[in-house]
């Protein structure tokens, strides 16, 4: 079992994309992927370090398989658990709900006790509002494939270098 439980839901196949690439970068016997639609509230009582990855969807809503698990995050204990967040959004077509849906997950898991690792500069991106920006950032990695393409790869890279200083690896 990896140290790392990567937990994503997708759309369009852009978020399981970039946490294939984070696990990638970490490395394979690191991060254990899963697709939130094939899991259980214990399957994240495995881990210390948890991340989240789930794109913003239509205005300012979690991704189909992120809303039906939503309730279930209730019955997780993330009591000592370092979360890091990244999700995929579109800055341009829906700037007044950028990244919103790891920001709904950051604040609901924060509840359940845990800690948000891995905030994310908003230098670079033209938005004009958001649930995922706390004291000036995001509360994890936001990527615009719609928008930005050219630079995902570079953004995964210096988060996951930044998570692995956060995480003490």
């Amino acid at each position: 079992m990896a140290d790392i439980g990567l937990f994503y839901g997708t759309q369009t196949g852009y978020t399981q994309t970039a946490a294939e690439t984070i696990q990638q970068i970490f490395g394979q016997d690191a991060v254990d992927l899963y697709d939130i639609s094939r899991v259980e509230p214990s399957d994240f009582e495995k881990y210390s370090v948890i991340i989240i990855g789930c794109p913003t969807w239509n205005v300012g809503q979690l991704q189909d398989d992120w809303d039906n698990f939503f309730e279930q995050l209730d019955e997780i204990d993330f009591s000592g658990k370092k979360v890091a967040y990244f999700g995929e959004g579109d800055q341009v077509g829906y700037a007044d709900s950028f990244q919103d849906a790891i920001g709904i997950l950051e604040e609901k898991i924060s509840e359940q006790g845990g800690e948000t690792i891995g905030y994310w500069s908003t230098e670079g991106y033209e938005f004009t509002e958001s649930k995922a920006v706390r004291d000036g950032k995001f509360v994890g990695l936001a990527l615009d494939e719609d928008n930005q393409s050219d630079l995902t790869d570079d953004r995964i890279k210096t988060w996951v270098a930044q998570l692995k200083q956060e995480i003490g690896s």
